[in-house]
């Protein structure tokens, strides 16, 4: 696919998917959505990817829904038609309850990481609560958007925040749409860490480097599974498959190269 709006890079076993469209702060359109599926199907593919960061180009980090595309839906009642080739399926065929628009990011096995570097207003901020772990710039500016615009909670944020945040933060933010700081952000538990504007990809990058390079990627991929399948099960299940993959764990190389390498006290070589 030909990169309009976003562009895309892998390097040292981390993936970047960037939003450019730093003009309009990176505001969402059916191309971009296209692109991001694509690069994130991209990333998943590529067995030399083992971390994915998305950021936005410029001062934003995604300010929602393009001015137009908002135009367009209050009088046709729906989004502009979509790109015309097939938009890819990244994440799919895991679960069926990940193969949904963003919630798809839960079935690519490989930790998503979202350096939030500015404003995440409305699907801006869908798509950073279905990344895995967010980092975000001091003073970052978040906000639901949708019922300020007469829009009830979008792309599943009635699922997600609750689980992130708790029920009383994830009403406040739905219901009020009002804007919260990343500082407050992260009291809530809806981003892991601030750091100031000019450390945050520095940072990211060394955090997203380690787990490229530090733990072993069959057995991030295993947690990451588990950990939101088991948001829609019950504990004994849960219980029961996490000793099935000890088990398996424990026949595997990686296993093998983890002990040699603690008992060594040198870094694994995955």
């Amino acid at each position: 696919m030909e990169l309009k709006v976003t562009r895309y890079g892998v390097d040292a076993g981390v993936a970047t998917l960037t939003l450019a469209r730093p003009d309009r702060l990176n505001s969402w359109t059916n191309r971009m959505h296209a692109e991001y599926r694509w690069c994130l199907a991209e990333a998943e593919a590529d067995e030399a990817v083992r971390v994915i960061v998305i950021t936005g180009a410029g001062r934003g980090f995604c300010a929602g829904a393009d001015t137009a595309a908002l135009e367009h839906i209050a009088g046709a009642g729906g989004y502009p038609a979509g790109e015309p080739e097939p938009l890819a399926t990244p994440g799919h065929g895991v679960r069926p309850e990940f193969d949904q628009a963003f919630a798809f990011n839960f079935g690519i096995p490989k930790p998503i990481i979202a350096a939030v570097n500015g404003p995440a207003a409305g699907v801006g901020l869908v798509l950073a609560c279905f990344c895995d772990i967010r980092f975000a710039a001091a003073g970052a500016k978040l906000t639901t958007s949708a019922p300020r615009l007469g829009y009830p909670a979008e792309y599943g944020l009635s699922w997600v925040l609750p689980r992130l945040v708790g029920t009383g933060h994830a009403a406040d933010l739905l219901f009020s749409s009002r804007v919260v700081l990343a500082e407050e952000a992260a009291t809530m538990g809806l981003v892991n860490k601030v750091l100031p504007p000019d450390e945050l990809l520095a940072f990211t990058y060394d955090y997203a480097g380690r787990l490229a390079t530090e733990v072993a990627p069959w057995a991030v991929a295993q947690a990451k599974r588990q950990l939101y399948a088991d948001w829609h099960r019950d504990v004994g299940s849960a219980v029961a498959e996490s000793e099935q993959l000890i088990r398996e764990a424990a026949t595997r190389p990686e296993y093998a190269e983890g002990v040699r390498a603690w008992l060594e006290k040198r870094p694994p070589n995955f």
